[in-house]
């Protein structure tokens, strides 16, 4: 089924006058070359002005489209090695959270890394059975394991990050949802090993900052992160969900807001069009950011975690995220407004 926003409605169009001439051509044997050519550079040059002006509410709905890659497509392309890991060893198995091992190749010498993301669904059944990528404490408590067994084995930790935010059910919250996001950061912050954390669709509140404490903090082009989103934001502020457009230009959610702003490290790229449109180059990108990471990771010497530059790693990791929210206060002058 396709599925495509208003806003792509006339490349979409034009696709599809491109596809007709193509089969006419084939079928009929009907010389269109010079038509098709020009066409295709219509396509690229609309697809090209479209994405490049795009509203805050339209990156909004880019973030969160169906066919982008999700964790398990980056993962299977990156590491085709991953073992995954399963279990909180406390209660059950969280499907929206998956996470394991997996190793990378480097000078021929294979670097064991941990690697873990939200998981959303294709299917109904699949979107079921990952909750909609929305993870419950065992999801996390699940992740901090996996972090103490990165933090054991000295394994850097690589984490991708779409969700629209932890799951607040009724159940999740009798065992302990809040808790369970709070020890995760906790444990994040304590590690001594290098971590990378990348928003790869939707970042939503506590349930994306648990797996977000990172070194490096990387945000693909069209993807979004905040601390609520815009339809809850909007609900809080003027009643009214439908108003989530304007919200969304209030809370600088887009990689591009966070990026100035010096929360994020780097924004990914992502093909002309968005990740939606061309997987494949889209994981390459992807592929090219993480392995960049890695690299760093290999001229550090973090084999102990007692080392200077073991504690270097984490102590840099806590000092970036208290530099974020610094603000500085201008002087004015009220006497004015006094009197």
């Amino acid at each position: 089924m396709e599925i495509y926003f208003d806003f792509e409605k006339p490349i979409v169009t034009l696709e599809k006058k491109l596809q007709e001439l193509r089969e006419i051509e084939q079928t009929d044997g009907v010389d269109f070359k010079e038509e098709i050519q020009t066409l295709e550079k219509k396509l690229q040059k609309l697809i090209q002005e479209t994405y490049s002006k795009l509203s805050t509410w339209q990156r909004v709905q880019l973030s969160r489209h169906p066919n982008r890659p999700y964790t398990m497509d980056y993962i299977e392309n990156i590491f085709p090695d991953f073992q995954e890991l399963h279990g909180d060893r406390r209660f059950g198995d969280d499907a929206a959270l998956i996470c394991g091992t997996a190793t990378w190749t480097h000078q021929g010498k294979k670097i064991p890394v941990v690697v873990m993301g939200h998981q959303k669904g294709r299917t109904t059944k699949q979107k079921v059975e990952r909750n909609f990528a929305m993870a419950r404490p065992e999801g996390y408590r699940k992740a901090i394991r996996i972090f103490d067994m990165a933090e054991r084995f000295r394994m850097p930790v690589i984490t991708f990050i779409d969700t629209p935010g932890a799951y607040p059910g009724m159940d999740a919250e009798e065992r302990g949802q809040s808790e369970a996001i709070a020890e995760s950061i906790r444990v994040m912050f304590s590690l001594t090993v290098p971590t990378c954390s990348v928003v790869i669709g939707e970042g939503g509140s506590g349930g994306a900052l648990a797996i977000g404490i990172g070194n490096e903090v990387l945000m693909q082009e069209f993807s979004t992160y905040s601390v609520i989103s815009p339809e809850s934001c909007a609900s809080i502020l003027w009643s009214d969900s439908t108003l989530a457009e304007r919200a969304a230009e209030r809370l600088k959610i887009t990689a591009k807001d966070l990026d100035q702003m010096k929360l994020v490290d780097r924004v990914v790229p992502e093909p002309n069009g968005g990740a939606h449109r061309d997987g494949p180059s889209a994981i390459k990108e992807m592929k090219k950011a993480i392995e960049k990471f890695l690299e760093s990771c290999t001229k550090k010497n973090f084999n102990n975690p007692d080392s200077k530059e073991s504690r270097a790693i984490q102590m840099a990791r806590i000092e970036k995220f208290r530099k974020m929210g610094d603000f500085a206060i201008k002087k004015v002058s009220i006497k004015g407004d006094l009197q």
